[in-house]
């Protein structure tokens, strides 16, 4: 499986309504009648499917807009298909293969949504999330000061402050040039990998409650450090990242179900150029949607802050 605390890929299905609402159907239980039109009726499911078929047009529209604008839309979308009908472009070819695909797509979207979707349980997203917490390997975080100057001498001046029973807190509030300063120098917690190698080298051979004895060069200058605590680095929170994992859990099942499909379908591809370019490809997400990527779910703090 995919690690959902590294980067994830996450997959987000919509669906494609358009030929319900070319159809002027019911889609959901509500056939409550909001207006007509030449005699027809549109309800409360239509709005809904139209809202939810056109969700970017509307997405910048105030809330209690949106209703409004999706009744505009079905007047209008009923009112051209009507002549389009009456005009005979209902019975093109070219529009009985375009009916098709939307009717494909919209039955792709449905199984997803009842076969699939709905096999990504609470108790398997937690599931998910449990095994890949046992699976983590114990690591190390530490919870460091430091008070960042830009010559060697102004470090060395600093430890000898410390030395004399000098607040670490009070002298990074006043001397240290970066961004945790105002916080006394406080990085909060950090792990391997998370600093430039000579701050975290340093950092993490020291004792609790320690100050380093020499200054330590990084690229932004020299170091002073303060280890505060220890510990072994705690996962993030189930409520933090569940999501993440039943995004991880949908792709997964979907690309899982496909194979399976695939296995025991004939698929033929004709053209050359295509058939080189399809074959070796990377798994595809669904219903032709570019696969998004999350932020790892804790942003470490820098060196240089």
């Amino acid at each position: 499986m995919m690690n959902p605390f590294r980067r994830l890929s996450i997959v987000r299905i919509g669906a494609a309504a358009a030929m319900t609402v070319l159809a002027g159907t019911a889609w959901a239980q509500d056939d409550a009648v909001v207006a007509t039109v030449n005699g027809q009726p549109v309800t409360e499911a239509d709005l809904e499917i139209a809202m939810a078929d056109l969700g970017q047009q509307f997405a910048q529209l105030p809330a209690e807009q949106r209703r409004a604008a999706a009744l505009s839309a079905v007047i209008e979308i009923r009112l051209l298909a009507a002549q389009a009908e009456s005009e005979g472009l209902g019975d093109t070819e070219e529009f009985q293969r375009r009916m098709d695909m939307l009717r494909q797509r919209a039955l792709h979207s449905t199984y997803i949504d009842e076969q699939i979707a709905s096999k990504v349980t609470d108790e398997a997203v937690r599931a998910a999330y449990d095994e890949q917490v046992s699976a983590m390997p114990a690591r190390e975080e530490v919870r460091a000061r430091h008070i960042l100057v830009p010559t060697e001498e102004e470090a060395v001046a600093v430890i000898e402050q410390l030395d004399e029973g000098g607040d670490f807190e009070a002298i990074a509030k006043e001397k240290s040039q970066d961004g945790a300063a105002a916080q006394g120098g406080d990085l909060g917690y950090f792990g391997p990998g998370q600093m430039v190698p000579e701050f975290e080298q340093a950092a993490f051979a020291m004792e609790v409650g320690a100050h380093s004895a020499e200054p330590i060069q990084t690229q932004f200058g020299w170091h002073v450090i303060k280890v505060e605590d220890k510990r072994e680095q705690q996962p993030p929170a189930f409520e933090e990242v569940q999501e993440q994992f039943r995004s991880v859990l949908l792709r997964q099942t979907y690309m899982d179900t496909l194979e399976d499909l695939r296995q025991g379908a004939e698929i033929d591809i004709s053209d050359p150029e295509l058939k080189a370019a399809i074959e070796p490809a990377a798994e595809p997400a669904p219903a032709g949607e570019a696969p998004a990527e999350a932020a790892p779910a804790e942003e470490a703090p820098a060196a240089d802050e």
